[in-house]
């Protein structure tokens, strides 16, 4: 593999209607991707694969995973072909001190993943390895594994993280001038702030700052992407918000990359 710092990034992928409804943050997706310097392949979090244990797709050709439902044939017509890296899933493997399953049929690339590397990638010419989230681990847990992937980040290899900082589908308003509800502009603004000031103890442990956090947090698997990405940065390094929003009153889109 050719030697290049890789950045670490978080991105909100909001509806998977925004895979075929271009939007402010797509665009967003896309500037980014154009910006980056080419990865040999490209490492995916995603809130979408929650096993029990860690494992990581190891296929040659990974499928693409339609996993929703209720959504408009041409969603799920979307293909993403991109190739998958065998050779990725043995180094994490490597690197992780935990035990970790080699997955070659039944998961790919699912829409946590592919609704942004369509945009970040749109040719699918980036082989493609997916690692899934523990779901009996703790945040802090996460975070400390994620901290092992970092060595990734000098072989050339994006980690993209894809979750929300925010994901309440309870209390969704899904008409389009809906105004975000106070507790979650509060939370999104507090993950911000702390990011940006590299305090991370205040991020992994999120259910102090209280009902903000908890009815923004429902379920944490949307929120523990995050904390990967903040995981990879390094003393030096500062975190950058390239878009940020909060749609149907209870979706951050708010994304930010380490480099």
């Amino acid at each position: 593999m050719t030697s290049h710092r890789q950045p670490a990034i978080f991105a909100g992928h909001g509806s998977p209607m925004y895979a075929i409804e271009p939007n402010r943050y797509t665009a967003a997706w896309t500037a980014l991707g154009k910006s980056l310097k080419r990865p040999d392949a490209i490492l995916v979090i995603s809130a979408h694969w929650v096993t029990r244990g860690t494992w990581v797709t190891a296929m040659a050709k990974p499928k693409t995973i339609h996993d929703f439902g209720g959504f408009p044939q041409a969603l799920f017509d979307i293909q993403y072909p991109a190739s998958g890296s065998p050779a990725l899933a043995d180094r994490v493997k490597e690197l992780l001190s935990v035990p970790v399953v080699l997955e070659e049929n039944e998961w790919g690339i699912d829409h946590g993943a592919w609704s942004i590397l369509k945009y970040l990638y749109p040719n699918a010419d980036v082989p493609v390895v997916q690692l899934s989230l523990d779901g009996s681990m703790s945040a802090r847990e996460h975070y400390d594994l994620a901290k092992q992937l970092k060595p990734l980040r000098d072989e050339n290899i994006l980690i993209l993280s894809s979750g929300n900082v925010v994901h309440n589908l309870r209390t969704i308003h899904w008409q389009d001038d809906a105004q975000p509800y106070p507790w979650a502009k509060d939370f999104n603004e507090f993950f911000a702030t702390q990011m940006d000031a590299k305090h991370h103890d205040p991020l992994i442990e999120w259910e102090k700052y209280g009902e903000a956090a908890h009815l923004s947090i429902p379920t944490p698997e949307h929120y523990w992407p995050a904390l990967y990405t903040l995981a990879l940065q390094d003393e030096d390094e500062r975190a950058s918000i390239f878009v940020n929003g909060i749609e149907m009153s209870t979706i951050s889109m708010l994304g930010f990359s380490v480099q």
